[in-house]
């Protein structure tokens, strides 16, 4: 494919530019942490909501409430507490005193309004899970320390999904506020590259290029305070770069702390007989998706999509080209949460059933000899892996695939539409908050059609019927069968092909000490760390 000669083409010259860069960094402050993972879209994590965010929003902003520790717990931050009605509708969480922006202006409950208010009016990104269930005028401040949420009917998720929520400082924002026709903008684009938070590390705009470059540095007043890590990194310098061998190069001859998250298992016993590094391998709740768009023929026959569903190499792909660093996981659910249909068999790989099922989808008039193209992340190895090893095996029960080579970002903006979504396309989904609303909810309820999470456009009435029942329902031992029953209709259904629940493995420097893993955020909080002289 293309994407690997122009990726080695300017592998070279990146590199250069990498070690360079990095070396100057360290050399004019030791107490530099310099990473190499993907960098977001851009810098609003109210637009954007994402892994590479994570390593942006949970060092830049605060949240009400924030995950935290392995297996993940849902602990009191900006808030020290909170009340909920008996009817699970009336939600109140009172603030702590004394926090500041990095402006040093005080945060109180307006903030947090402002920021819940715009977090629904752009619509995107974390807006998914409260859309449903909340309007801008019923999230107000009755105290200058407490923030109410009015629901508009019972919302099981609404708590867990409270940490996507980035509290971000309207002082600083709404002085850049377009208004149109519409309404405000929210200085939509003005956030994007700057930013207004109270994290324990502060973004420097100067530094940001696009994906490319952003240094973030300490904030000695946070609200939380340092005293459990007296020698913190003092800055975050993030240097990404596309190729893998460039990354795990950098990081050997320890101009980088870091890679992505997504290192490839062939890297791994080399990264670990090194001096300066080691493989870090943490299981978290990530699952790898083979996305199908079900309004595009042939995805919209069954037969179609149990064709493709059956011609994975499931467990090969797994042993051979993870090198056994995954569980395979049949459902679209992690198989350590709770919901999960114990003992559902998905799709197994047979060759033999998915050319029946090819034929039987031919023969009802599915255009299954059409091109289809499948988008991964080009820069991304084992996305690539994945379609390869795809594209072989339909080629011999004669299905034309075509492997496209894309970016992250690009590929969630086209999916917010049916005609613009790819055929297939290759992705995982993290753990954004700790409830199957984040999995099966927010992927199989027809009414998040436009969200990325949704891009399959898989429509069901009565997996939608079970889906809002269950989070409608504010107890878990009631939520969980409508959450296996919905789970095992889709899965009968075959929207998409779920391949495995992740181990995540990332390359880290021998002198990064504290590290603290969340299957939320996959790790990238650094007010722990320190780094060894």
């Amino acid at each position: 494919m293309e994407i690997r000669i122009t990726r080695r083409q300017t592998g070279a010259l990146a590199l250069g530019t990498l070690l360079t860069a990095a070396g100057r960094a360290r050399a004019a402050d030791p107490s530099t942490f310099l990473n190499g993972a993907q960098m977001p879209m851009n810098l609003d994590p109210h637009q954007v909501f994402d892994v590479p965010m994570q390593g942006v929003m949970l060092n830049a902003y605060d949240n009400l409430y924030r995950y935290e520790n392995d297996p993940p717990e849902i602990v009191p931050w900006l808030a020290d507490g909170h009340t909920v009605s008996d009817d699970g509708l009336l939600w109140e969480f009172r603030l702590r005193p004394g926090i500041r922006f990095h402006d040093g202006s005080e945060m109180t409950a307006v903030d947090v309004v402002y920021s819940f208010r715009r977090v629904l009016g752009l619509g995107m990104a974390p807006a998914g899970a409260f859309l449903p269930i909340l309007k801008p005028d019923k999230v107000t401040a009755p105290e200058p320390l407490l923030v109410r949420f009015q629901l508009e009917k019972p919302y099981a998720p609404f708590f867990a999904a409270i940490p996507i929520v980035s509290i971000v400082n309207p002082r600083a924002i709404q002085a850049h506020e377009q208004i149109g026709p519409n309404g405000t903008d929210w200085a939509k684009s003005w956030l994007a590259s700057n930013a207004a938070g109270s994290g324990a590390y502060r973004i420097d705009p100067a530094s940001y290029t696009p994906l490319e470059r952003l240094d973030m540095t300490i904030f000695e007043d946070h609200f939380y305070g340092w005293k459990d890590n007296p020698k913190p990194v003092r800055r975050i310098a993030f240097r990404p770069t596309k190729e893998t061998s460039t990354r795990v190069l950098a990081l050997l001859n320890g101009t980088l702390d870091c890679t992505d998250n997504n290192l490839p298992t062939d890297q791994v016993a080399r990264i670990n007989a090194s001096k300066n590094a080691v493989v870090i391998k943490d299981t978290n709740m990530r699952t790898f998706i083979v996305r199908m768009n079900n309004r595009k023929p042939p995805f919209d026959n069954l037969n179609a999509r149990r064709a493709f569903a059956h011609a994975f190499n499931y467990e090969g792909f797994i042993n051979d080209i993870l090198g056994g660093y995954a569980t395979r996981d049949p459902t679209p659910l992690p198989d350590t949460l709770w919901g999960y249909p114990k003992g559902a068999k998905g799709y197994d790989y047979d060759l033999v059933k998915a050319k029946a099922y090819f034929d039987k989808a031919l023969a009802e008039g599915a255009p299954m000899k059409r091109a289809i193209e499948i988008h991964v992340q080009s820069e991304n190895e084992q996305s690539v892996q994945s379609a390869q090893l795809f594209q072989s095996d339909l080629a011999s029960i004669g299905a034309n695939v075509k492997i496209i080579g894309d970016t992250w970002g690009n590929m969630i903006t086209n999916a917010v539409k049916p005609e613009t979504a790819p055929d297939m396309w290759v992705h995982w989904v993290s753990t954004y908050f700790v409830d199957p609303e984040n999995w099966v909810g927010q992927m199989y309820d027809s009414q998040f059609h436009g969200t990325w999470k949704a891009s399959s456009y898989y429509s069901n009435p009565e997996v939608d019927v079970l889906l809002r029942t269950a989070r409608g329902l504010t107890r878990q031992e009631e939520r969980a069968p409508l959450y296996e029953q919905a789970t095992r209709q889709i899965m009968a259904d075959c929207p998409d092909i779920w391949v495995y629940n992740s181990m995540q493995l990332q390359g880290y420097s021998r002198r990064v000490k504290g590290r603290r893993f969340c299957t939320v955020g996959a790790g990238a909080e650094m007010r722990w760390v320190t780094l060894e002289a």
